[in-house]
């Protein structure tokens, strides 16, 4: 079966609108294959394309079959290979007119042309060896970049960094493959080419390296689909009113009404580069109210799958502390804990405050210290970290309805997500398919490991590396399935 069969492309020449649907001032329709300078020929009133060089602009006509002129256009051709299919390509740019979008798609398609399917550009690149896989899925990344760390970290896998990680990984793997195998070809006359202890380390090594972009998903997920910021407390905390105040919009519903928020809201803001996914959830307390007592179950569900959980405590009810910090604590093991004291423009004396946090401190084992000294210093500036076990926790106060020390908190939620500098050389791994090859690659290495230490034969060590290189394999494409290749360009726009 050759690779046209696998990956379900023919050699039709395929067109779509590439710019985004509706009407603007301009669209851009993209023509890709062995036909596409003969098809747009046909449909065409300017210089013949066969006349132009490669990566050229021209001004002129599109018509229908007819000879009625569709619309003045801007043709820019891309001759093979040097395209991003690597097929020819022809790219025009008409205006923007849903219809006369449309109309192009009509007279292209009449003159030869095949509606591409999504992803099909790209597909076609990957297949034609323009680019690997994991760099055709960047592709998509960057079109669906939120934030400057997400639009960076996609540039760069587009551009072949995390394939250069993986291709040292391979090379490492394959000189591991050469010196079992050769030692299994010279098996009968008993000589060692591969030293155990210089295999061995070369072994450790690997799944190091494997282990480090594994684990740099955690936070790859996170610049690429949003940090998850949970925002947590008893009823009328000003849970709300702090979320509207982090958005700079009214997004939640406000009111001095216990038990007004019934349900998360979710939504998404930019800071410091990186995207934030906050979500306001029902205050915690005693109901009997069915719907109430949903809402608050979804409350700890979104705080258990929170990253960050902020922590709202309304500073004029002080017994709050006590009422709610066995569970909150309990429940953020492994978190990052921030709690809020909110309302202090209504607090005179802080010493209430200070004494309920460290009276749960010791109960909790929690080295608490407060973070309030008094109402003329800003508490948000000697914000403390605290810990207990495995939660980090750090105290600071707000006023969300006078939006006092917001911008203190939004620097401290920056601080907190600790993500990875984005514009260093470190490779982070985004996407799910990717981290789940990588953690079967470590397991596979560490069997071999394990074989290595237990004096394990050559052809049994070899299988486990090979299923390594396997699973590396497929976050490449070098090792793939047309059920692979077809859930990933099916998340793909038309177009592209």
């Amino acid at each position: 079966m050759n690779i046209t069969e696998l990956t379900g492309l023919t050699g039709d020449t395929i067109c779509a609108v590439s710019t985004p649907p509706g009407r603007g001032g301009i669209a851009v329709v993209r023509v890709s294959g062995p036909q596409a300078l003969d098809i747009v020929q046909r449909r065409w009133q300017g210089k013949p394309l066969a006349d132009m060089a490669t990566h050229t602009v021209h001004l002129g006509h599109l018509t229908d079959a007819t000879g009625d002129v569709v619309d003045q256009a801007v043709l820019t051709v891309f001759k093979a290979p040097n395209s991003f299919t690597g097929e020819d390509v022809v790219e025009l740019a008409c205006h923007g007119s849903t219809w006369i979008q449309q109309q192009v798609i009509q007279t292209l398609i009449d003159a030869g042309c095949r509606l591409a399917t999504a992803g099909e550009f790209t597909r076609r690149a990957f297949v034609g060896g323009r680019m690997d896989l994991s760099q055709a899925e960047a592709v998509a990344d960057v079109i669906e970049a939120q934030s400057r760390a997400a639009h960076r970290v996609a540039m760069s896998q587009m551009r072949g960094r995390y394939s250069d990680e993986l291709k040292g990984l391979r090379d490492k793997l394959l000189h591991f493959v050469a010196l079992i195998e050769l030692e299994l070809d010279f098996s009968e006359e008993d000589v060692t080419f591969a030293d155990r202890s210089e295999v061995t380390a070369l072994a450790n090594d690997i799944h190091a390296l494997i282990s480090r972009l594994a684990d740099s998903y955690s936070d790859g997920n996170a610049i690429r689909n949003g940090m998850p910021v949970a925002i947590v407390g008893q009823t009328n905390a000003g849970k709300s009113t702090l979320l509207n105040a982090l958005l700079r919009d009214d997004r939640a519903l406000v009111s001095d009404i216990h038990g007004t928020t019934r349900d998360t809201i979710e939504d998404t803001v930019v800071m410091g580069g990186t995207l934030f996914r906050f979500i306001d959830t029902a205050g915690i307390r005693q109901s009997s109210d069915t719907v109430e007592q949903m809402g608050i179950e979804r409350s700890w569900q979104a705080l258990d799958k929170a990253t960050i959980v902020l922590w709202v405590i309304d500073s004029t009810r002080p017994d709050d502390i006590a009422t709610m910090a066995h569970d909150i604590l309990a429940r953020c093991e492994g978190k990052r804990l921030i709690a809020v004291l909110n309302k202090t423009d209504k607090v005179d004396d802080y010493s209430e405050l200070e004494n309920q946090l460290h009276k749960v401190g010791p109960r909790l084992g929690v080295a608490t210290q407060t973070a309030i000294s008094n109402k003329q210093e800003s508490a948000a500036q000697t914000a403390i970290n605290t810990k207990r076990e495995n939660t980090a926790i750090q105290v600071t106060a707000i006023s969300a309805k006078r939006e006092s020390d917001i911008e203190a908190l939004r620097d401290l939620i920056v601080q907190t997500a600790a993500l990875p500098d984005v514009d260093s050389d470190a490779v982070i791994v985004t996407n799910a398919r990717h981290y789940q090859a990588l953690t079967r690659a470590r397991d596979a290495i560490a069997r071999a490991i394990d074989g290595l230490n237990s004096g394990l034969s050559g052809d049994l060590l070899d299988q486990d590396i090979r299923e390594c290189l396997h699973w590396l394999g497929e976050i490449t494409g070098e090792i793939t399935t047309d059920n692979i290749l077809g859930e990933i360009f099916a998340h793909f726009c038309v177009g592209k």
